[in-house]
C-alpha cells in the first residue's frame, strides 16, 4: 500500500454505492456489512456519482465551506435553509441566511426532486 492509500477521506454515498456495486460484480458474495450498506446506498442516493462530484465541487468553492461540510451537503441533499442550519448544528461556524441560499442554490441546481 501507498501513503494515499493508508490515509482516510470522506466518501459521499454515491460513492460508497459504485464502490460496491463494482465490488458485487467482482466477487461471488458479499459480507453481511457490504450488502446492507449496498442496500442502503441504492436506497438513499438521489443523485449520480458525476453530478455529486461536480456538487461538492462547487460547494468546496465557497469560502466559509470545508470539504467535510461539503460532502455532508451532497449526502444530506437540503431543501431549506433550516435544514442548511442544522446541518452546521454542531460546527463553531455560523450559517446566515446569505450563505444558506448559496448553498441551497448549488443543492437545487444537481438536485430535483
Amino acid at each position: 500500500m501507498t501513503e494515499d492509500e493508508n490515509q482516510s477521506r470522506p466518501v459521499t454515498l454515491s460513492e460508497v454505492k459504485s464502490i460496491l456495486t463494482k465490488v458485487s460484480k467482482d466477487r461471488e458474495q458479499m459480507l453481511y456489512e457490504q450488502k446492507i450498506a449496498l442496500e442502503h446506498a441504492q436506497k438513499f442516493v438521489k443523485v449520480p456519482l458525476g453530478k455529486t462530484k461536480d456538487m461538492i465541487k462547487e460547494l468546496s468553492g465557497l469560502d466559509f465551506i470545508q470539504e467535510i461540510h461539503a460532502y455532508k451537503i451532497a449526502d444530506l441533499l437540503p431543501t431549506t435553509a433550516d435544514d442548511v442550519k442544522t446541518i452546521f448544528a454542531k460546527e463553531r461556524i455560523t450559517i446566515g441566511d446569505n450563505e444558506s441560499k448559496k448553498i441551497l442554490e448549488i443543492v437545487n441546481k444537481y438536485y430535483i426532486e
